[in-house]
């Protein structure tokens, strides 16, 4: 329903033209059972005057018999439209309600708190721009599981804005202590989520406080209402104008003389005269006109449905994808995703299932479960399948290839749901992560196995030349320890440190060789080996060519450390342990990491420490600039500076 304008009765017209160009903001309600979900938007929308008067006797009759509220008014009774979620007062399917106010329109998803209905709230919070996740405040309540569950969700799907409705503050007397604690028991797990907008309000659902108008019960808060926050909060920057992506949807051929491709465009902007491409077969045209209902448009924009025509006949069918030659996305059948499970029937790794991604429908299955991840303490852990609102990261092969952008990159081209081919029922929703599925297991230490035709060519300089130039002798340190231990840090300091002194030196990373040359790797014993064997290479190329390689790894396992020391020689290769009492570098490590679906969290490690460190240091009793310190006076002993 759309608010009370002086326009809709003088000028019908200009007001149909103003609402059109008001900004959309889809959000939803989530949370967990009996936060107040629906009684927030029966609220938001009767205290907005958004409630037709026939459904509003509607409702209060429905209050009288089915009411929570004892025969009183119950918001709740607006969205809760189904007879048995009025009979048990509880939601059950997605309910989706639209208004608008004067700067804003608004789509409503109001989603079931219930932990068997965890799928319906994925469904409605995978168009969403904002989440409003609801707290009870009540004693005994608070962060619950199914609010962890839901806020995980939400996260993996991209939801950019969190807005935390503390509700049914009226219980507690309006207690700010109350609301303090509830916001900083949400903050502490909201940590390994990384949200990047996190916002809270104190309310009352059944009485209003806070939600159209502010409230006098709590003069300590001094924040927007949750209404007022709906209507400013800026999601301009939310959609990606940057990559083309156009998934042919229809060839559009009226006549003989006009053939178009039909489809919504997904991602970007695209102008007449623009260079485009045509996915998979590669053929390059230019765009002739970009037709729509309304007439032929200069520019068109995500989230546009358009006919776009090209100047050369190319072939182009449903599924396909039209790009820009200089922006492409994969073009793959082997990714990895995470993957919510939907389906009463759990997953079955190998079997056949129907992928739809975009416009394109395939056939292909999950080789692969890597890991089920705990929504509570976000860790990962085998397991053998996916039972129903289970979430984990899998290994995705199919029989043909589709193209596709990383899911934080690109919702549209980043998402797919899986269908039982049998069936026909939709059993699962799906996130790619850019990352490749490793087809090797293990590491490649001894398997080396190379082209005969293959001869290392030498360089026409020196090693000599190179130390005499760079006034250092290439070395590798390896900087090894927990989680948490300082790894990191003391690198990083000892290479601001070197560079300063006018020498030579690169950090090589843990997590920036996971996000790049090693991304197709996981935590698992032989993918770390093989993570390690992979750095001990780059490290050989890096004191080949004169610098000193700062290595800054996890790295286990001692025998891995000594191939290492192999592949990079002897007398080339230093090691720097890195010590702290575990609960330290547990506290650290937590604090640091988020949960990411790039990576699962290193909750344990099975650590060896070395028994023939060059150097070992104590942070927790060290500070950084001390042990950077250490480090030098090392190079400097051995004669490397």
């Amino acid at each position: 329903m759309s608010h009370q304008d002086d326009l809709i009765s003088s000028d019908i017209n200009a007001y149909l033209d103003q609402h059109e160009k008001k900004e959309l903001l889809r959000f939803l309600t989530c949370g967990s059972v009996d936060d107040g979900k629906s009684t927030l938007i029966g609220r938001l929308l009767y205290d907005s005057k958004m409630i037709y008067e026939d459904t509003l006797a509607k409702l209060e009759k429905d209050s009288a018999v089915h009411g929570t509220t004892g025969g009183g008014f119950d918001p709740a009774m607006l969205t809760d439209g189904l007879k048995e979620e009025k009979e048990q007062g509880i939601t059950i399917d997605v309910a989706y309600r639209y208004f608008s106010t004067a700067k804003r329109k608004f789509i409503i998803a109001d989603t079931p708190g219930h932990v068997q209905y965890t799928r319906n709230m994925a469904t409605g919070a995978s168009t969403a721009d904002l989440a409003i996740i609801l707290i009870d405040a009540r004693p005994g309540h608070g962060v619950m599981e199914q609010t962890k569950r839901h806020s995980f969700i939400a996260s993996l799907l991209g939801i950019k804005h969190v807005l935390v409705a503390v509700n049914k503050m009226d219980l507690v007397d309006f207690s700010e202590s109350v609301f303090r604690e509830i916001c900083d028991d949400y903050r502490e797990f909201a940590q390994r989520l990384d949200p990047n907008d996190l916002h809270f309000i104190p309310i009352s659902a059944l009485n209003g406080d806070n939600v159209v108008e502010r409230s006098e019960n709590t003069p300590w808060y001094n924040g927007s209402t949750l209404m007022n926050f709906l209507e400013t909060v800026y999601i301009g920057s939310d959609r990606n104008l940057k990559d083309f992506r156009f998934p042919v949807q229809s060839v559009t051929r009226p006549n003989l003389d006009f053939r178009g491709f039909a489809g919504t465009i997904a991602s970007g902007i695209i102008r007449v005269g623009d260079k485009v491409m045509s996915l998979p077969s590669r053929k390059t045209s230019t765009v002739k006109e970009i037709v729509t209902f309304d007439g032929n448009l200069d520019e068109a924009a995500t989230p546009m449905s358009v006919t776009l025509t090209l100047d050369d006949e190319i072939d182009s069918s449903r599924g396909d994808m039209i790009v820009k030659p200089g922006n492409l996305p994969k073009l793959e059948q082997k990714f990895d995703a995470m993957l919510v499970w939907m389906s009463d029937a759990a997953m079955v790794p190998g079997r056949q299932y129907v992928f739809k991604h975009t416009t394109k429908m395939v056939t292909g299955n999950f080789s692969t479960l890597r890991y089920q991840i705990d929504v509570n303490t976000m860790h990962s852990s085998p397991a053998p399948t996916l039972e129903l609102n289970q979430i984990g990261r899998v290994n995705v092969v199919l029989n043909q290839p589709i193209c596709f952008d990383r899911y934080r990159t690109n919702k549209s081209t980043g998402a797919f749901i899986v269908i039982d081919r049998i069936t026909n029922v939709t059993v699962a929703a799906g996130m790619i992560i850019d990352q490749r599925t490793s087809e090797n297991t293990g590491a490649s230490w001894e398997k080396a196995s190379v082209s005969e035709s293959l001869v290392e060519e030498i360089s026409a300089v020196t090693p000599e030349e190179r130390a005499s130039r760079y006034g250092q002798k290439p070395t590798t340190i390896l900087f090894t320890g927990l989680p948490g231990a300082g790894k990191s840090t003391t690198a990083f300091g000892v290479e601001r440190q070197l560079f300063d002194m006018g020498r030579s030196a690169m950090v090589v990373d843990g997590q920036n060789m996971r996000i790049g040359l090693s991304r197709d790797l996981n935590f698992s014993k032989d993918d770390r080996s093989e993570n390690v064997r992979r750095a001990a290479e780059v490290a050989t190329l890096m004191n080949d060519a004169g610098l000193i390689c700062l290595l800054s790894f996890v790295s286990p396992n001692d025998d891995d450390r000594k191939k290492a020391a192999g592949v990079v020689g002897g007398d080339r290769f230093l090691v720097v342990h890195l010590t702290a009492p575990e609960e330290t570098c547990q506290q650290r490590h937590e604090a640091e990491q988020s949960a990411s679906e790039d990576a699962p969290r290193e909750s344990t490690v099975n650590y060896q420490e070395p028994t023939d460190a060059d150097l070992v240091l104590d942070t927790a009793q060290l500070k950084p600039a001390d042990c950077v310190a250490k480090v030098i006076a090392l190079l400097e002993a051995k004669e490397i500076i």
